[in-house]
């Protein structure tokens, strides 16, 4: 038996939402993945058009590298902090911010981010 879901193939479908607008049902064409792609049945996942136009404050803030941004963040404690600072990248649980004034570079953990500013006009990766 190639597909596992062939056996156990009512129980699959009682367990699945139905399919929306759009989506594929995973009969031999792919399945749903976490990210909002697919996964193919030799397991690659695949980008799916809107998987480009979620906002997130790392797409973001990748968006406007090389900007100044001001990161106000609260740590432990209530202890808050604000650092100025050219975006120099972002990850799903970090921003990479290098000083104005010291060229000091900071990885900053989101976990504890409050909000970012700009003085300037942004970019977004997305039409508003």
């Amino acid at each position: 038996m190639s597909n596992p879901f062939e056996y156990y193939q009512n129980i699959y479908r009682a367990t699945q939402p139905a399919p929306q607008q759009g989506q594929q049902t995973g009969q031999g064409q792919g399945f749903a993945a976490p990210s909002g792609g697919m996964i193919t049945q030799q397991g690659q996942v695949v980008a799916s058009p809107s998987m480009f136009e979620q906002s997130y404050v790392e797409n973001i803030l990748r968006y406007n590298r090389g900007k100044i941004a001001t990161v106000y963040m609260t740590f432990t404690g209530n202890q808050q902090q604000v650092f100025v600072g050219y975006v120099m990248g972002a990850g799903r649980d970090h921003i990479v911010l290098r000083d104005v004034n010291s060229n000091k570079t900071f990885i900053l953990l989101t976990i504890y981010l409050d909000y970012v500013t700009f003085d300037e006009q942004i970019g977004l990766p997305y039409e508003l």
